[in-house]
């Protein structure tokens, strides 16, 4: 029995398709390129206000793109369903069906969504804060619906899915204090230490505008083995407190140098047999 095939036909229908397919992909790129372009343009001039932090704008902007590409995702997908002919609303009922069988074994996925949820809604972290949080500590990079990306200091870029956020500790809130101990001699005269100490402080307070408060000479945080430890405290901008330890411990020693107030170190003593 002689079957004949109609080539022409079925090379017609596959040429349709694949060019209706590749008409729809060409759309879905160009949508997703533009909307894209909108979120970002949108949220720069929603960063500008007064009214808004850069860092939250971003974190907005982060959500709302990560929110557009999923629905526009969707869409793609039911759009190359009904190339085929096959019933969107049919395939709507299916999702909804095999929502509901794989609901059970998908709580992980709904806990980060709806944690993520709260996060935004709250205002507990946004884009270039530095925070501590499931074990991880740098600079937040993004935040989604289901996860959150840190930068770790090492480079490291870590992917916390947000039901890990049980506890957030966010270092980026306010001003920070930066803190410096320095030892001297129990040889050494104490108030003259302090007051070499805050002559420096008060120096480096002139030319630092990151520093908001002090640096100020709280007096003796303890009674080393070989030193007196003096604490010196301020308070800085955001992100600043580092930079301005560093530059403290510098000024400090160099003071304590030139005024031969000694910084005890461990000494080593070698003694020869005759």
């Amino acid at each position: 029995m002689n079957i004949d095939i109609d080539w022409s036909n079925i090379l017609t229908v596959a040429g349709l398709i694949i060019i209706k397919l590749l008409a729809i992909f060409i759309v879905f790129l160009i949508v997703k390129a533009i909307g894209n372009k909108v979120i970002k343009g949108s949220f720069e001039k929603v960063a500008n206000r007064d009214d808004i932090s850069k860092g939250r704008a971003k974190t907005l902007e982060s959500l709302a793109s990560n929110v557009f590409s999923y629905t526009l995702l969707f869409i793609f997908i039911v759009m190359v369903f009904q190339v085929f002919e096959y019933d969107a609303t049919a395939l709507l009922a299916g999702a909804g069906v095999i929502g509901l069988a794989i609901g059970f074994g998908a709580q992980g996925l709904v806990s980060d969504v709806v944690t993520g949820f709260f996060l935004l809604l709250e205002k507990q972290i946004d884009v270039d804060d530095y925070v501590t949080t499931a074990s991880f500590s740098g600079i937040v990079e993004s935040v989604g619906l289901r996860t959150t990306q840190i930068r770790g200091f090492d480079g490291t870029l870590h992917y916390v899915p947000n039901r890990q956020i049980t506890s957030l500790s966010n270092h980026s809130r306010g001003n920070m204090r930066a803190l410096v101990d320095i030892g001297i001699s129990y040889d050494d005269d104490i108030d003259k230490a302090i007051s070499v100490l805050q002559q420096a402080c008060d120096t480096i307070a002139k030319d630092d505008e990151t520093i908001k408060e002090g640096p100020n000479v709280i007096g003796v945080q303890s009674l080393g083995a070989s030193d007196v430890v003096i604490r010196i405290i301020a308070k800085t901008d955001n992100m600043g407190q580092w930079a301005v330890e560093r530059k403290l411990r510098k000024a400090l020693k160099e003071a304590l140098d030139t005024n031969g107030i000694e910084i005890p170190f461990p000494h080593q003593v070698y003694i020869e047999k005759k």
